[in-house]
């Protein structure tokens, strides 16, 4: 039976199938969560009075980590390696990225000394983030439990290589700001 639009007109070709791939792009760009395909990492908590990383809203990319100690970051390029209270076991196929928070880097000059910060599949040491005060006067205060970096997990490609004489495609020339500002 022909199924009807909002208006009452006649939806022509309408199938089971169609029906369900119309669903599954409207859960897509809704950002429904059956749209989402999460991958499981385990996790030990090292420091059970932490919170778990987590999403400050569906759909971010980036899971909060949360400093384990107490600490101050001299200003004008101090630097600090703060444990985040977890150990992970990222899969195979995939890698975590360690980024600054950009209210901290906005307000206070906070980043991180690599970023990112790239965690491989086979680290199962404690996380640990290398914090930078690019604040030329203020020292940075950081509070047990305060949120520092954001981790993201990301798939990755295993590269094999192929060793050939000439590239193909056109070299565009420049890089390093030959683009411009």
């Amino acid at each position: 039976m022909p199924e009807r639009e909002p208006t009452g007109e006649l939806r022509p070709n309408v199938t089971e199938g169609s029906i369900r791939k119309e669903q599954q792009r409207r859960d897509v760009s809704a950002g429904s969560p059956e749209s989402i395909d999460p991958v499981t990492i385990d996790l030990v908590q090292l420091d059970a009075e932490l919170p778990v990383p987590g999403y400050a809203h569906f759909g971010d990319a980036g899971l909060d980590l949360y400093a384990r100690e107490d600490a101050t970051i001299a200003a004008g390029g101090g630097r600090l390696l703060m444990p985040t209270g977890i150990s992970i076991a990222i899969p195979i196929g995939c890698c975590g990225l360690v980024m600054p928070r950009s209210g901290l880097a906005l307000k206070h000059g906070l980043s991180i000394v690599n970023a990112p910060g790239l965690i491989d599949a086979a680290y199962r040491g404690e996380i640990k983030v290398v914090l930078l005060n690019t604040d030329p006067v203020d020292d940075y205060v950081i509070h047990r439990s305060d949120r520092i970096a954001q981790l993201v997990v990301q798939r990755v490609a295993q590269v094999d290589w192929n060793i050939v004489d000439d590239l193909d495609g056109v070299d565009r020339g420049g890089g390093f700001g030959h683009s411009g500002r």
